[in-house]
């Protein structure tokens, strides 16, 4: 499956810090993810890891100063710099910073920085007071207004025994916001997408919930979809144990109440709406204050119907939101295709996923799904067993034609 890191080139520079070991998964994690890796390491570098490391991981070229003066000679600089995509420097120790903000080009990496006409992104490593110094801050907000963008640092234990802003992101985080890098100017630059994602709890007590099997899975690879094909994205969100995609802005919420709520604030201004969470059909109509004792007995649970947050949404279009797309979900377990267009029809959809829960290998709590894919003009399409990602992909890439942005 392709990403905004795919075929891509990274050139990665290494400066002088014990937290070179991260840059070194970090490397990996990007060749993995299918970009073409090549790395700067400074004289420095490699007193903490060998060339050795990055060449074993990614299969690329690794450059020091002494590369500089062989054979490439004074071009080398400018080859890799010119042939970058990205750039990142991680870790990025306030040595190194200083140089970059002051414009020094006294070695291979500082030299490649000034001719580097692709995004740059810095990732700070270093003890905490160095991080703190007025002069740090001043070289880092020198670059930011340069337009270099500044990843982190994190807080947290250092290599000094003290605890502080300083340590380097990890290469997971570096990972997201090199990805989000590489997405600006996508298919859908300019276009907003709201997502919803999970499933929502209604309270019993403030102990117990009423919720469902959602994982969040879904929706969240729709968020990633969206955002590395370039969109604006707001992902509202139930409880869910994930990571939100870099790049989203998270609105949290637990009720379907809470949830419609959101989802209306985001749509305002919203060019799509994608409802993949699942949201309660039902839920306590009289929630109790206190927490119920077994000891009463068997309590017995009046329900209510919980908002329709697509029908309300739907019914708003035109006049309170500007929505062009309006796409959902139907998780069923019978009657698949035939509830699923009903509901398509009933709430005036543009686009609805048939999601086939009764499977064993599809729906809640996998990685995977097999869904069709059902339109307003009477189309239909089949997706074979497919990992979420890729499902999240399909429904993207459709809803961009929808928007006149394939």
């Amino acid at each position: 499956m392709s990403t905004p890191l795919s075929n891509k080139k990274i050139l990665l520079g290494v400066t002088g810090s014990i937290a070179a070991y991260k840059s070194a998964d970090l490397a990996s994690k990007l060749a993995q993810a299918g970009a073409q890796v090549d790395v700067i390491m400074t004289e420095a570098a490699q007193e903490f890891i060998t060339p050795l490391t990055f060449r074993s991981v990614t299969g690329g070229g690794v450059y020091t100063d002494e590369d500089l003066w062989g054979h490439e000679g004074h071009v080398l600089h400018v080859g890799l710099a010119e042939a970058a995509d990205l750039m990142v420097i991680a870790p990025a120790t306030a040595n190194t910073i200083a140089r970059l903000a002051h414009g020094l080009a006294d070695n291979l990496l500082s030299l490649a920085a000034l001719a580097a006409r692709c995004p740059v992104i810095v990732a700070p490593a270093m003890d905490g007071g160095m991080w703190e110094h007025p002069a740090t801050q001043a070289n880092v907000d020198t670059l930011a207004a340069r337009g270099v963008l500044i990843a982190g640092p994190a807080s947290g234990h250092l290599a000094s025994g003290l605890a502080g802003a300083g340590r380097m992101l990890e290469p997971v985080e570096l990972l997201a916001r090199i990805r989000h890098t590489l997405s600006a100017g996508g298919p859908l630059d300019g276009v907003k997408i709201v997502v919803s994602a999970g499933g929502t709890q209604e309270p019993l007590d403030p102990v117990r919930v009423l919720t469902n099997r959602s994982s969040g899975k879904q929706g969240f690879a729709l968020a990633q979809a969206a955002l590395d094909l370039g969109a604006e994205v707001t992902l509202v969100a139930a409880p869910a144990v994930r990571r939100a995609p870099y790049g989203a802005e998270l609105v949290e919420v637990r009720t379907a109440e809470e949830m419609l709520s959101a989802v209306r604030e985001a749509c305002r201004e919203a060019d799509a709406l994608v409802m993949a969470a699942a949201v309660a059909d039902f839920r306590p109509a009289d929630a109790s204050s206190q927490k119920i004792k077994k000891d009463a007995g068997v309590p017995e649970v009046r329900l209510e119907r919980a908002p329709d947050i697509l029908a309300a949404i739907g019914a708003e279009r035109g006049r309170e939101n500007r929505l062009k797309v309006v796409a959902g979900f139907a998780a069923e377990t019978e009657g698949l295709l035939e509830n699923a267009r009903a509901k398509l029809d009933k709430k005036k959809l543009d686009l609805i996923v048939a999601n086939d829960i009764g499977a064993a290998d599809a729906g809640f709590e996998v990685d995977t799904n097999r869904v069709t894919l059902l339109f307003a003009d009477g189309r239909s399409e089949f997706l074979p067993l497919l990992s979420k990602d890729e499902v999240a992909v399909r429904v993207i890439e459709e809803i961009a034609c929808l928007l006149g942005k394939n």
